[in-house]
């Protein structure tokens, strides 16, 4: 072991190649901290606990305190580090939700934090030029530096000064590039952190996995859980978690219901006898805007300090709705049509639009409102609000029935909003109301012709017998559809 620290603290999140893997990057750092009982050396076995799927690696640089550092700058703070090394800061996702952000079960176990073998002296280094190359059985799977770093190491030693006392020998993990993912028993892992400029390295940081025997109590604490969420970011993609891609509209059918407006679904709707398909009081966010897509949901219950208090902090239901949303679908927020709060804002649009989300409709109000509009996200509310989450609302639960301005959506039904308004259609019905919008706009472009040639309204709209004859035999046989279709 290269180092005998007092504390090991860890980053969240400060890759940019990181950040865009998963569709998020913070404001500021954050951190969570691993027990010393998870160091281990080079050479050493790490154990994937029994009943246990998705051990994933990190290779990071790993930064030793060479002398006590407190309220530091950042011009100040790399004088304070005596060394750099390699890290692999193992986790279990399996025990991801558990833990709601603490990282104490799932990055804490033992075997965890392997360092080494080697330090480099920080003194003859450029912070800004630390290479950080993983391999996994010979093949490489993480190369990148601290120049791709958005939180550069010199400002996460001045940070976490302002909180406590770096002591000597403490060692901060200062996070991961993409190309993290699930290693399995008999998997040999090697870390490298090398300074290309001088040839400095800390040679290969070798962890080899192991299956474990033992099984976690249910009846002690919290036992292994995953879904298909935890498998996509513990393995970086659902292709590389061998999950099949979401499903989603057809894309014939997406095109023709962006091409029916939302007036003509609904007196389809309305001809079938559905006539609470409106979720009403809702603009769009960018003007002009035509969203369509399947319906994820998620509901908010009225505010009360215990609830909110179990249930509104941590990787709470609107956290996880958001992480699990697919391309193509749209997040539908039960906020009980209260505008005076923000269902969501910046960062969760960023997160929903990364994951190729078509959209977010909520019958509340968004913070961060020109912000969310600029990340391009299209958002259907009651307009902006500043404030945060935990004022009117506790979220609750997601993927079930809600209620939204008024109409019942459930999840996998198809929304389609535009400047009308949006609208809620049961999937089984959606071809078949969208081939009729469709076949009713070209008899209205059909209609506004003839009343552009001055023919009088009564009898042609709606058409009788005789319109229709005529219709029949010249409208169907001019093309209106396509001519409706370049007019658009």
């Amino acid at each position: 072991m290269p180092v005998t620290p007092g504390k090991i603290i860890a980053v969240h999140l400060s890759y940019e190649s990181r950040a865009a893997q998963r569709g998020r990057k913070p404001a500021h750092p954050s951190y969570f901290f691993k027990p010393l009982s998870s160091l281990a050396a080079s050479g050493g076995t790490v154990e994937r606990p029994a009943g246990t799927e998705l051990l994933a690696f990190e290779g990071e640089i790993a930064v030793v305190i060479g002398t006590p550092a407190r309220w530091v700058g950042i011009d100040d703070a790399w004088s304070h580090v005596a060394a750099v090394t390699a890290a692999n800061d193992l986790g279990l996702y399996d025990l991801r939700a558990a833990d709601k952000g603490s990282n104490v079960r799932n990055k804490g176990g033992d075997g965890y934090t392997p360092l080494g073998p080697e330090l480099i002296d920080a003194a003859d280094v450029d912070p800004e030029g630390i290479r950080v190359r993983t391999w996994v059985n010979g093949e490489l799977r993480q190369d990148d530096s601290s120049a791709g770093m958005f939180f550069s190491l010199s400002q996460l030693v001045a940070d976490l000064s302002q909180h406590f006392t770096l002591e000597t020998g403490d060692v901060i993990l200062t996070g991961t590039p993409a190309g993290s993912s699930v290693i399995v028993p008999g998997d040999v892992v090697e870390v490298e952190v090398d300074v290309p400029a001088t040839g400095a390295t800390s040679g290969r940081l070798t962890t080899t996995v192991t299956q474990g025997e033992r099984a976690f109590d249910e009846t002690i604490g919290s036992l292994p859980s995953v879904d298909d969420l935890q498998r996509t970011e513990a393995w970086g993609s659902r292709e590389a978690a061998g999950l099949p891609p979401e499903p989603g509209l057809d894309p014939a059918l997406r095109a023709k219901l962006l091409e029916a407006p939302t007036a003509g679904l609904s007196s389809q709707l309305r001809k079938r006898g559905l006539h609470s398909c409106f979720i009403d009081g809702l603009t769009a966010n960018i003007p002009g805007t035509k969203i369509v897509g399947t319906a994820k949901t998620l509901r908010f219950v009225p505010a009360r300090e215990d609830l909110f208090k179990s249930h509104g902090g941590g990787y709470n239901a609107q956290k996880r709705a958001f992480d699990a949303v697919d391309e193509g679908e749209i997040i539908v927020i039960e906020a009980r049509g209260d505008a005076s709060t923000g269902t969501l804002g910046d960062i969760l649009a960023l997160r929903a639009k990364t994951r190729g989300a078509a959209g977010v409709v909520t019958d509340g109000g968004v913070r961060d409102f020109d912000a969310v509009a600029e990340i391009g996200l299209p958002v259907f509310s009651q307009g902006a609000h500043p404030s945060v989450l935990g004022r009117k609302h506790v979220p609750w639960e997601f993927d079930v029935t809600i209620g939204c301005g008024g109409a019942t959506v459930q999840p996998g039904d198809v929304i389609v909003g535009d400047g009308d308004g949006v609208i809620v259609i049961p999937a089984a019905l959606a071809e078949e109301v969208a081939d009729a919008a469709l076949a009713q706009e070209d008899e209205d472009a059909w209609i506004a012709e003839q009343v552009a040639a001055g023919h009088p309204v009564d009898g042609l709209f709606p058409m009788n017998a005789e319109w229709r004859a005529k219709y029949d035999s010249e409208g169907r046989a001019s093309g209106a559809l396509s001519e409706r279709s370049e007019t658009k």
